[in-house]
């Protein structure tokens, strides 16, 4: 699967967002430009069999608010309101 150039630093950033349940993968493709098949390819090769395991089950079973058409229509961002804002891949400072 291609992928565009990823620093270390990066893919740390895609997998935090990946694990949090109120990140969707729209998010993920607007801040870093990977679908979602290649966010689980990411997840796949970068974490331990059972940590993937895991969090594709967290996915799968509807737990998470991963995908916009599942989660709750009173939700409309996609961070926690405490967490730092985020513009394309920069955080600003509070």
């Amino acid at each position: 699967m291609e992928y565009p150039e990823l620093t270390t630093a990066n893919t740390d950033r895609i997998i935090e967002m990946a694990w949090e349940d109120r990140t969707p993968f729209e998010a993920i493709r607007y801040q870093f430009g990977l679908s979602e098949a290649q966010v689980i390819d990411l997840m796949r090769r970068e974490l331990r069999r059972s940590s993937f395991l895991r969090w594709r089950k967290r996915v799968q079973e509807g737990i998470s608010h991963k995908h916009l058409h599942k989660r709750n229509p009173e939700i409309s961002r996609f961070k926690c309101s405490r967490q730092r804002a985020i513009s394309g891949n920069r955080i600003s400072k509070r």
